[in-house]
C-alpha cells in the first residue's frame, strides 16, 4: 500500500481526507493518496498567482529545458509509470505503456512549440488613416489555467493540459480523476525537479464540490475540461468570463466501403472498437459496411473479436480486461439488454462478470437505441449495412456527437465528400476513428465539445493577442 502525497503550490502535502485507489481488475485498494480541501486549493491558487508574472516572463529556453527534462525522465521511468497506470485504471499493459510513450512525446512537442510561440508584424496602411504605421502583435499568457482530466487516459489527457500551459507560460492547477490520480502525482515528482517556479503546477485530487471552484472562481482565466457532455456544458454555463475548452466524447462512426482492404479494415476496426474495453472517446462505436461485403466483413470481424485475449491487465499478453468499475459494466449490460428487447441481435459477446463485460457486437440496431445514440464508453460495437456512400455519411451525421470518424475507401471522391460533409472534428482515412497523434488538432463539434487540444492549438487557447501600433 504505497502512499502518494498531493502536489500543492510546489509542496507535497498530506491532508485529513485520505483517498483509497482501487484496482479495477482485483477491486482491491492498492494505494492511498489524499483529497484537497478548500484551504489547500486556496493555497495553490495563491501560489500560482504569486508566480504568474514570473511564468509570463520565463524565457523559452528555460521552459524548453523543463519540458525536455520531464520528457526524458519519463522515458527513463516508463516501466514504473506504466505499472502505476495499469494498476489504477485497469488498462492492459500494452496500452498503458503506449500511453506513457505518448506522454513523453507530448512533453517533447510542447518543448518544441514553446520556441515558436505566435507573433507577427503587420502593415496598417491598407487604409489612408494607417499610412506610415505598422502593428506588432504579441501573444501573452492568459493567466491561471484550471485543468480537469478524466480516468480513461489519466496520464496523457492530463499532460495535454499541463504541457501546453507550461509552454504558454501559464500556471495550472489540475484536478485528476479520483479513480486514477496516481500517475499524475508521480509526474508531479518529476515536475518538482525542474527549474519551473514553485506553484507553476499543482495537482490536486478533489471531490466535485471543492473542484467546482475551478469552474466558478474568476481568478482562473481558462478552464480545460475533458469528460461527459452533461457535466461539460454545465461547467461552461457556470464558468463566467473565463475561456473554456471542452472535449466531451462521442460515438464515432466508421464506414467500410466495398473498395476497402478487408484484412486491414477488420484489424483496425477491432482495435478501434475494443481497445481499453471501448473506454475511449473516439472508439469505433457505430460501424457501417457496404452491403456487398457486409456478410464477409461481419464474419471476419467477429472471428477477430473472439481472439482478443482476456486477462490481468498487468500481463503483456492481455488485450482486454475489466472496465473502470462495476457500475459502468452494469450500465453497459442494461443498454445491450434494452437494445435486444427493442429488436437488436447479439452476434458476439453480451455477458458480464463483475467489472468485466465481454466484447460485444450488435446488428439490427436502430439509431434511437442507447447503444447508437449515446456514448457507450464500453466494449460494444454495432454493425449495419449501407446501400450507398452518401447514406452512410448521413447515418454517421445522425448523432448529437461529432468528434472523429473513420472511412475505409480507395476513392478520392469519397474521401473528399466525407471530409466536406461529415460533421466531426477529424476524418481519418483508411484507419479507425481511434487514431490520434498528439500534435494534431483534436476536438469536436455538436455535443463533442468546444475548441481544440493538440499542443500548438492548446497553447493558442492559453494566450491572448495584444497589438502595439507605431
Amino acid at each position: 500500500m504505497k502512499n502518494y502525497k498531493i502536489y500543492c503550490g510546489g509542496e507535497f502535502i498530506e491532508t485529513t481526507h485520505s483517498l483509497d485507489v482501487i484496482n479495477p481488475f482485483t477491486q482491491q485498494s492498492f494505494a492511498t493518496t489524499y483529497l484537497a480541501d478548500q484551504s489547500n486549493l486556496e493555497k495553490a491558487i495563491q501560489a500560482a498567482e504569486g508566480i504568474r508574472l514570473e511564468m509570463q516572463n520565463l524565457p523559452s529556453y528555460i521552459k524548453y529545458k523543463a519540458l525536455m527534462y520531464i520528457s526524458n525522465t519519463l522515458s527513463e521511468r516508463i516501466d514504473s509509470f506504466a505499472e502505476i497506470l495499469c494498476l489504477e485504471s485497469g488498462k492492459p499493459m500494452i496500452y498503458a505503456k503506449g500511453e506513457i510513450e505518448r506522454s513523453i512525446q507530448t512533453f517533447k512537442v510542447a518543448a518544441e512549440e514553446c520556441k515558436r510561440l505566435p507573433g507577427e508584424v503587420m502593415s496598417l496602411d491598407w487604409t489612408p488613416s494607417g499610412e506610415g504605421k505598422h502593428g506588432v502583435i504579441r501573444y501573452f499568457p492568459v493567466g491561471l489555467v484550471a485543468g480537469i482530466s478524466p480516468f480513461n487516459f489519466p496520464m496523457n489527457l492530463a499532460v495535454h493540459k499541463i504541457a501546453p500551459a507550461i509552454a504558454a507560460g501559464c500556471p495550472i492547477i489540475l484536478k485528476p480523476s479520483t479513480n486514477t490520480p496516481l500517475s499524475t502525482l508521480a509526474l508531479a515528482q518529476i515536475i518538482d525537479e525542474t527549474d519551473l517556479p514553485k506553484g507553476a503546477v499543482s495537482i490536486l485530487p478533489m471531490d466535485r464540490k471543492i473542484g467546482n471552484q475551478l469552474v466558478t472562481d474568476d481568478r482562473f482565466k481558462l478552464l480545460s475540461f475533458t469528460g461527459s457532455p452533461h457535466v461539460g456544458w454545465m461547467m461552461k454555463a457556470d464558468a463566467g468570463r473565463k475561456k473554456v475548452v471542452l472535449e466531451l466524447g462521442g460515438n464515432a462512426g466508421l464506414i467500410i466501403t466495398k473498395t476497402a482492404n478487408l484484412e486491414v479494415a477488420v484489424r483496425k476496426a477491432v482495435i478501434g472498437g475494443f481497445a481499453y474495453s471501448g473506454q475511449v472517446c473516439i472508439h469505433a462505436q457505430r460501424i457501417y459496411v457496404a452491403k456487398e461485403i457486409f456478410d464477409e466483413f461481419s464474419k471476419l470481424f467477429v472471428q477477430e473479436v473472439k481472439k482478443l485475449k482476456l486477462g490481468d491487465p498487468m500481463s503483456v499478453e492481455t488485450e482486454i480486461s475489466s472496465m473502470i468499475d462495476e457500475a459502468n459494466s452494469i450500465r453497459i449490460e442494461s443498454w445491450v439488454n434494452e437494445a435486444v428487447e427493442e429488436g437488436a441481435k447479439i452476434i458476439c459477446g453480451g455477458n458480464r462478470n463483475g467489472t468485466y463485460y465481454e466484447p460485444t457486437v450488435l446488428v439490427n440496431t436502430k439509431s434511437k437505441m442507447k447503444v447508437c445514440a449515446l456514448e457507450v464508453f464500453g466494449p460494444v460495437v454495432t454493425l449495419e449495412p449501407f446501400a450507398d456512400f452518401k447514406s452512410a455519411i448521413s447515418e454517421v451525421n445522425n448523432s448529437e456527437f461529432g468528434l472523429q470518424a473513420g472511412i475505409f475507401t480507395d476513392k478520392i471522391k469519397e474521401m473528399d465528400y466525407a471530409f466536406n460533409t461529415l460533421e466531426v472534428g477529424g476524418v481519418i482515412i483508411n484507419d479507425s476513428p481511434i487514431f490520434r497523434v498528439d500534435h494534431m488538432p483534436y476536438g469536436g463539434v455538436k455535443d463533442s465539445g468546444l475548441g481544440r487540444e493538440g499542443l500548438k492549438y492548446a497553447i493558442q487557447d492559453m494566450m491572448e493577442a495584444k497589438i502595439l501600433v507605431r
